[in-house]
């Protein structure tokens, strides 16, 4: 038998609403916490517990509080990654940021997509597709990335944009949905 999480992490469809997830999260929610509430001098980078949280946590990177992340052990940040205040990332799925990348402040990434057939959403079938933003990429505030995008090295994404289809390396992108200018 395949546990949900084990679901979960192959991207095939699986009940979000399960103890072993929800456990996860509360872990989540917890080290989180620990770090929107700690004094700014304690927490040069990110609070220790958010930290040990992440699947890497990359030298002279910086999370920003408030911060929000569902698991954050998909979460993997690159050397220098900066992550401006009122970020969330729901990391369902991995979600791997390159060196030098910064998200402006109140970026969204979204790995998770709920069941299209209404009466399978409401039971809490979802589906997760990683998220990868290459090194340099500079994304602007209220943007959103969602699932199974890819964001190529030192692209730009505009404030505001909607990004749900994949970016090349290079490319800049606006508007909702996010198109190359």
């Amino acid at each position: 038998m395949t546990s949900e999480r084990d679901k979960m992490a192959a991207g095939a469809w699986y009940n979000c609403v399960d103890p072993e997830l929800d456990e996860l999260r509360e872990r989540a929610r917890k080290a989180v916490h620990a770090h929107n509430h700690a004094e700014p001098v304690a927490r040069p980078q990110a609070g220790a517990a958010l930290q040990a949280l992440l699947g890497e946590f990359g030298t002279g990177a910086m999370i920003e509080a408030p911060f929000h992340c569902a698991y954050g052990f998909n979460l993997y940040l690159g050397q220098g990654v900066y992550i401006n205040a009122g970020c969330t990332i729901l990391d369902t799925a991995e979600v791997r940021i390159g060196a030098g990348t910064m998200l402006g402040p109140g970026v969204h990434v979204y790995c998770a997509e709920h069941h299209k057939d209404p009466q399978l959403r409401a039971e809490g079938l979802e589906c997760a597709l990683p998220v990868t933003l290459g090194r340099n990429v500079w994304v602007g505030g209220r943007a959103i990335i969602l699932a199974g995008v890819s964001i190529g090295d030192d692209a730009i994404v505009a404030a505001g944009a909607l990004v749900t289809r994949d970016v090349p390396a290079g490319a800049r992108v606006i508007g909702s949905p996010a198109r190359v200018v």
